[in-house]
């Protein structure tokens, strides 16, 4: 692990520094220009967090009014999209692609930001000139975008009330019961696995301790399938 990628992990972790900190990491690791991090869809609204620089934003800017683009590509199919080279014939992008051009991006790449079978928005990386980004590239990126998409999700759930904090010692049971099957299912920490159970609430409109008893009577699981984690039932 590369002292660059294990300061920038510890950089994202900490919260420190505010938005900016969450595009800023990227540049420390990958061999980009810029980067832009961005919630995206009807979960929680499109909308640039942070960028490294004005061109990074009108990149998401553009993705945004254009309603296509590789951020968007990333959000619907929880992948990455990995374009070394802007140019090439098969990128089929009408209307975002003379955009690239316009603003003279050669390599663009984007990953998603997904909690459980959340799916809440992208990190959209470029270059100015053409570059590769290697299989250890694209591990860094995923794992930094990992712990973005879980700070993203708190954030807004801390902002909204979506039974955070149930009062009674029947519902914190439920949760907690809940927690430790749906951690067992995905071999997730207890924290990331009750944050699939309060985000799955605020998705669908529910109480977490619905969600919880969901689990525990079996009309609801989470297993890891070929787009990420998703929920069945």
């Amino acid at each position: 692990m590369s002292d660059a990628f294990s300061g920038a992990m510890a950089r994202l972790r900490s919260g420190v520094g505010g938005p900016q900190q969450l595009s800023e990491p990227f540049l420390d690791v990958l061999p980009v220009t810029g980067a832009a991090v961005s919630t995206l869809g009807d979960l929680l609204g499109s909308e640039t967090l942070s960028a490294t620089d004005d061109r990074a934003a009108r990149l998401d800017e553009l993705q945004f009014d254009l309603g296509e683009g590789p951020c968007w590509d990333a959000l619907r199919s929880s992948r990455p999209v990995l374009e070394p080279d802007v140019n090439h014939p098969q990128i089929f992008w009408p209307a975002f692609s003379p955009a690239l051009r316009e603003h003279q991006v050669r390599s663009i790449f984007a990953f998603p930001l997904q909690v459980g079978s959340l799916r809440i928005g992208a990190i959209d990386l470029y270059s100015l000139e053409p570059v590769t980004l290697h299989e250890t590239h694209a591990r860094q990126a995923t794992a930094m975008a990992d712990v973005i998409g879980r700070k993203v999700l708190r954030d807004a759930l801390a902002a909204v009330d979506v039974d955070e904090h149930p009062v009674s010692a029947y519902s914190r049971r439920l949760i907690h019961q809940a927690t430790g099957m749906v951690l067992a299912q995905l071999e997730l920490s207890a924290d990331d696995a009750r944050l699939v159970i309060h985000g799955h609430a605020f998705a669908v409109g529910t109480t977490m301790e619905e969600v919880a008893q969901d689990v525990l009577d079996g009309r609801l699981s989470f297993a890891k399938g070929d787009a990420g984690i998703e929920a069945i039932g």
